[in-house]
């Protein structure tokens, strides 16, 4: 596919998800499908949109979100060029946390999106992403870090964001994490 392709491709991918009966069940505000370049060597992939989100329709721009793309400015990266950022689930869960469905469901977009911009590495942010991407329960604590390589793909597991905003030592693992990052790329 040529960029113009993919492009559309990714646009396409936004409007089902906008009319997706089961992307909204038990959801509010408006659709966040992710952002960023198609060209993403690098794609940040969390959990579900925040209040922040829900009202922009824009992924990880609350407080969080000011976390990750600061640590992505200190990879000399640009967080609207050079990566891509989005979720599995794609609205805000009036809930809370997404249930294991909604993640499921949410894997299906998720993957369209990963199969058209082809990242070389996949940075899954938090214990709700490496579910959806790898299907699996890890233990973050014991496995942020590091890399594992799954389906022909390069995965780092770090925290969430969110924990570094309300924990100092969670920011500090986060920060440390994305030095050792820095180095892999």
């Amino acid at each position: 596919m040529n960029i113009k392709q993919r492009i559309a491709a990714l646009n396409k991918i936004a409007k089902e998800i906008a009319f997706c009966k089961a992307c909204r069940r038990n959801k509010v505000g408006l659709p966040v499908p992710g952002e960023g370049s198609v060209n993403a060597k690098i794609a940040f992939i969390g959990e579900a949109p925040g209040k922040t989100e829900a009202n922009t329709g824009r992924p990880f721009v609350g407080r969080s979100g000011q976390f990750l793309r600061a640590l992505i400015r200190s990879l000399k990266l640009d967080d609207l060029k050079d990566v891509y950022i989005t979720s599995p689930v794609k609205y805000l869960p009036k809930h809370g946390t997404p249930t294991p469905q909604e993640i499921a469901h949410g894997r299906k977009h998720l993957n369209e999106q990963l199969n058209i911009i082809q990242p070389k590495i996949i940075v899954l942010l938090g214990s709700v992403a490496v579910q959806a991407v790898l299907e699996k329960k890890l233990p973050m604590m014991q496995h942020h870090g590091t890399i594992i390589e799954q389906d022909g793909r390069k995965y780092f597991l770090t925290l969430h964001p969110a924990a570094g905003i309300r924990f100092v030592k969670f920011k500090k693992i986060i920060e440390k994490d994305f030095k050792k990052m820095k180095s892999n790329l």
